[in-house]
């Protein structure tokens, strides 16, 4: 006897006065839940001579906060069992923490306290500046990173086009009263977000919500305006034996009609051994050791971008074959491609509906980008919309020319027009 159906869940949402919004999904087949905050305070609001500020804030606000001192902090949330992550995007600092469903009401206060009344100590800042240097320094052992950085650094405009990392030298010179006052100018009530998933009851949660962050000063948050920007192609000279190539194309947004359908595209060039890219590039003509195409966003812009890795000998062929794959979409593709894309893209829907931090992260992004959050039905429709016309149609919309290309190795290549 078949199962009877489990009901989607709901999604509800409270936007206080000051403008914070809660969005929360109870997730009866759990115990845990995931929480996560989103402030806007990303890296795209740094001064442009203080590029890395906003990683120097992630990693000092839980350094001691409220009543607690770092270590003691530290060992409230471990006593919690909290699970924590705290990341830098272009336009959100993001706080998350994943604990027993029983125990969040307790690791709100605690990040209430972060948010709100973090100690943001001078000697703590020291450390901060030469942790992060150091992950500056590694990008020049990872040349795959440091193409990709670069990639998108000529591709998208400033301030889009900056990165989590920053500048070393602008690290360096931070002072406590620079990661204070960014402090006080972004991290606020007005256009954050603060995501529940799990086992959760959301008469409550908004309750808690609103008496420990109702108070919290919001104001609106000024839009920021791209500069007048022109994507272009670059060479990284590096004395190496391989050559490193990254590539970017317009594509179409996450509030697109078309971004199913740019994600299907992507998903027939790369997201298997049986993807276009690894079995012409890699298997079928041993051109590199690596290649994969991916899908990237940053609010109202988009693109394809693809990496590949090889011999410096075989670099040009390498380059040449991977727009020649791309442009070769437009020929169509086959019941067989479509059928393990979807697939895949049922996977990512199914998988997600089954983590809390997954969930949590996912209400977060549509709420952010599109004011609302969609139901699986929705999401599972748009998937299942994907097919050979609409791929063809997004590529109507988003042909494959005049591609960003940024290499890295001991000779530039021919970049085709």
């Amino acid at each position: 006897m078949d199962a009877a159906p489990v009901p989607e869940p709901t999604t509800a949402h409270h936007t206080y006065a000051n403008g914070l919004t809660l969005l929360a999904e109870r997730m009866d087949h759990v115990r845990s839940a995931t929480f996560a905050f989103m402030v806007p305070a990303g890296f795209t609001r740094e001064a442009p001579t203080q590029l890395g500020l906003a990683s120097v804030l992630a990693e000092l606000l839980t350094r001691g906060a409220g009543t607690h001192g770092s270590q003691e902090l530290m060992t409230a949330l471990d006593n919690l069992g909290t699970d924590r992550n705290e990341s830098v995007g272009p336009f959100n600092l993001v706080m998350a923490a994943g604990t027993l469903g029983r125990n969040v009401p307790a690791a709100l206060e605690l990040y209430a306290d972060i948010l709100r009344r973090p100690h943001l100590p001078e000697d703590e800042l020291g450390p901060v500046q030469e942790l992060l240097t150091e992950d500056i320094l590694g990008l020049e052992d990872s040349p795959q990173d440091l193409v990709m950085l670069e990639l998108k650094k000529r591709y998208y405009p400033s301030p889009f086009n900056r990165n989590r990392f920053g500048v070393a030298e602008q690290i360096k010179a931070l002072t406590i009263e620079d990661l204070r006052a960014y402090f006080a100018a972004n991290v606020h009530a007005g256009g954050a977000i603060l995501s529940v998933a799990g086992a959760v009851d959301f008469a409550a949660l908004r309750d808690q919500v609103g008496e420990l962050f109702g108070d919290w000063p919001g104001r609106p948050t000024t839009p920021l305006e791209p500069a007048p920007h022109t994507p272009e192609s670059v060479h990284l000279t590096r004395d190496t034996q391989q050559t490193q190539i990254a590539l970017a194309i317009p594509s179409a947004p996450f509030t697109d009609p078309d971004y199913y359908a740019a994600r299907g595209a992507v998903g027939v060039l790369s997201g298997g051994m049986s993807a276009r890219l690894f079995t012409e590039i890699r298997e079928k003509r041993g051109l590199c050791y690596s290649v994969y195409a991916s899908h990237d966003t940053v609010k109202d812009r988009a693109a394809v971008v693809c990496y590949a890795g090889t011999r410096t000998d075989r670099a040009q062929e390498t380059l040449d074959v991977l727009i020649a794959e791309l442009k070769r979409l437009r020929d169509g593709v086959t019941v067989e491609e479509l059928d393990r894309l979807k697939a895949s893209l049922k996977t990512s829907l199914v998988m997600q509906q089954e983590s809390t931090g997954a969930r949590a992260s996912a209400m977060a992004s549509d709420w952010f980008y599109l004011g609302r959050v969609r139901t699986l039905d929705e999401t599972q429709a748009a998937v299942n919309g994907v097919d050979e016309a609409a791929i063809l149609k997004y590529l109507d919309r988003f042909p494959v020319k005049d591609p960003t290309v940024v290499t890295l190795g001991p000779k530039a290549l021919d970049v085709p027009i």
